[in-house]
């Protein structure tokens, strides 16, 4: 493990500028759009730009790669994103503003194609559950770092995105004099969206469900703290804490959905999120009592971001092994097919019932995961036997880490419908 780590330190540190950049950017372009008197609504939908754009270089990044290599795609694609982060100081129109995160998406996209291909190549079979849980650990901490540096400068200042396009540019520099050799690469292969829905309809429609929630409160909950009152410092703190409490959480319910059905956890998390985004939603004064807010946040995150995983272990369970990486890869598309969806919704919902909409749209798609979960239980009540074991992703993954996926090549060929 700690061979393939040390093989691995230009990803990881690159990894870590951008995650910090990605972190800081996203909240800073909604604070500085609330600023420049963007609505909610418009807000939601510029920031939509960022996960199209996301779903975009899935598609295209790859073939890229095939035919210029690992670091001249990476090299390209940072600077590409470190010289949009600037446009955003020149231009004060939300069209633009939306073109620059899907431009964005798609860079970022395809350099953590690039970077988990790489992991990928320079992982062996029993390193890969270890390589793949410290990138997780990376991304998940390098994007709440991002969070924190808006307490450094206004959002109406230029400092935040010039820090921004300077990170980008760092993450250039491990992988460019880094002496280790590239990966060889080859596409990763797709299972079809009605082959996948046979297969595992519970895992398509709660990760689709699951991506609306998460973008939502990414971007959503930065307007809701404007509309408050917090600063921006205090915005970043809180969407940290909720990044904070997804992570810490990932870890146990994950450990409980290998001893019970992973559809009862995927009813209990989001089902236990829904009083908490009501308390949330009758808070009086959210802005005077902050660390009543913070915890309540770390909560919500913690109910809500680590469903991803859980969908996509419940989605293995029913695999044979030769397809549980097509099939992964695949999900991982729905769920950026999802999270185009949540920025637009979040800010529409703000826009129309105050800052507690963002609340209200959270407890919907709560209890429509809820509601598909119980309903899949149900009427499907047989229970995988050869389970595998649920492990930690990030939204940020691509379909190239689910290569890192260490239970692919050890378990057995046979498969239960769900």
């Amino acid at each position: 493990m700690w061979a393939a780590i040390r093989a691995s330190w230009p990803l990881f540190i690159g990894m870590i500028f951008l995650m910090v950049s990605n972190g800081l950017l996203t909240t800073l372009l909604t604070l500085r759009g609330s600023g420049l008197g963007f609505s909610d609504s418009t807000i939601g939908l510029m920031q939509s730009g960022y996960p199209v754009g996301s779903l975009l270089g899935c598609l295209i990044a790859p073939r890229l790669i095939m035919r210029v290599g690992h670091i001249r795609v990476f090299a390209a694609l940072a600077s590409v994103a470190s010289a949009a982060a600037l446009v955003h100081l020149v231009t004060f129109d939300p069209w633009s503003w939306g073109a620059m995160r899907l431009m964005t998406g798609f860079c970022f996209s395809g350099l953590y194609i690039v970077s988990e291909s790489w992991l990928n190549g320079s992982s062996s079979n029993e390193s890969r559950g270890s390589v793949l849980s410290v990138y997780f650990i990376i991304q998940t901490g390098g994007f709440t770092a991002g969070q924190m540096l808006l307490n450094i400068s206004s959002p109406e200042g230029i400092l935040l995105f010039i820090v921004i396009s300077i990170l980008i540019s760092f993450s250039l520099v491990p992988m460019l004099v880094s002496a280790s050799a590239t990966p060889p690469y080859e596409l990763p292969e797709r299972v079809s969206l009605p082959e996948l829905f046979q297969l595992s309809p519970m895992a398509l429609t709660g990760s689709f469900l699951n991506g609306i929630s998460q973008t939502a409160l990414y971007v959503a909950f930065a307007l809701y703290g404007k509309a408050i009152g917090l600063s921006a410092g205090a915005i970043g703190v809180m969407l940290g804490f909720m990044t904070v409490g997804g992570m810490l959480f990932q870890f146990p319910l994950g450990k409980l959905s290998d001893v019970v059905d992973r559809r009862l956890v995927i009813v209990g998390a989001p089902g236990l999120s829904i009083p908490v985004c009501l308390v949330l939603a009758s808070l009086e004064n959210p802005a005077g009592n902050l660390n009543l807010l913070y915890l309540l946040v770390a909560l919500l995150g913690g109910l809500t971001l680590p469903v991803y995983s859980v969908c996509m272990a419940h989605m293995n369970d029913h695999l044979k092994p030769s397809q549980i990486i097509a099939a992964s890869g695949t999900l991982v598309l729905i769920l950026a097919a999802g999270m185009t969806i949540g920025p637009t919704l979040g800010g529409t919902a703000i826009e129309h019932y105050g800052p507690q909409g963002v609340f209200y749209l959270l407890s919907l798609v709560a209890a429509l995961t809820v509601m598909t979960a119980l309903f899949r239980w149900l009427n499907a009540p047989t229970r995988a036997e050869n389970r595998t074991t649920a492990v930690a992703v990030s939204a940020s993954l691509t379909p190239e880490a689910t290569t890192l996926y260490p239970e692919a090549s050890s378990r057995d060929d046979s498969r239960v419908s769900d």
